[in-house]
C-alpha cells in the first residue's frame, strides 16, 4: 500500500531523529549524510528561495517572476526529496547480511544486559536505527568500539 506524501515526509522526518548521528556510521550507512544535508536544506533553502525571487525579479523585472518563482519551488524541493528518501529508507527491510548483522549485534547487547524486545524476523532501517541508538546510549564505550 502506498503511502501519502505527507506521512512519508514525517515518517523521514521521525527516522532522522531515531537515527543516532554518530560518525563510525558514517562510512557505513547513506543517513548520515543525508540527514546532515537535509538539515542543512531546511535551514539554507527558504532563504536562498526569498533571495532568489527577489534578485531576479529586481535585476530582470517583474517580466521574469514565473521562471523565479520555479527556481525558488526548486530550491523548497531539495529538502523535502531529503526527507522522502529518509521515508522511504525507514520502511526498507534490511539486506539479508545487515539482517544477520542486526541480530547479532542483538544477542550481542543482550550478553551485556540490553533488556529491550526483540523486532520482527524481517528487520527494517527503522528498527536497526532504535538499536543502534539504543548501543551508542545505553551501552558502555568499550562495546561500542568493539563493534566498530
Amino acid at each position: 500500500m502506498q503511502k501519502s506524501m505527507i506521512s512519508q515526509v514525517q515518517l523521514g522526518r521521525d527516522y532522522a531523529k531515531a537515527w543516532p548521528m554518530r560518525k563510525e556510521l558514517a562510512p557505513i550507512f547513506a543517513e548520515y549524510r543525508v540527514i546532515k544535508a537535509t538539515e542543512l536544506g531546511i535551514s539554507i533553502m527558504p532563504i536562498l528561495a526569498i533571495v532568489t525571487i527577489f534578485t531576479q525579479t529586481t535585476a530582470l523585472g517583474m517580466q521574469y517572476l514565473p521562471q523565479s518563482i520555479a527556481i525558488a519551488l526548486f530550491f523548497l524541493s531539495l529538502p523535502v526529496q531529503g526527507l522522502l528518501w529518509l521515508g522511504k529508507r525507514a520502511e526498507t527491510q534490511l539486506t539479508p547480511q545487515l539482517s544477520s548483522w542486526y541480530q547479532e549485534l542483538y544477542q550481542k547487547m543482550v550478553a551485556n544486559g540490553y533488556d529491550a524486545p526483540f523486532s520482527a524476523k524481517k528487520p527494517r532501517y527503522q528498527e536497526l536505527a532504535m538499536l543502534l541508538k539504543d548501543m551508542f546510549d545505553k551501552m558502555d564505550n568499550a562495546f561500542t568500539k568493539e563493534q566498530f
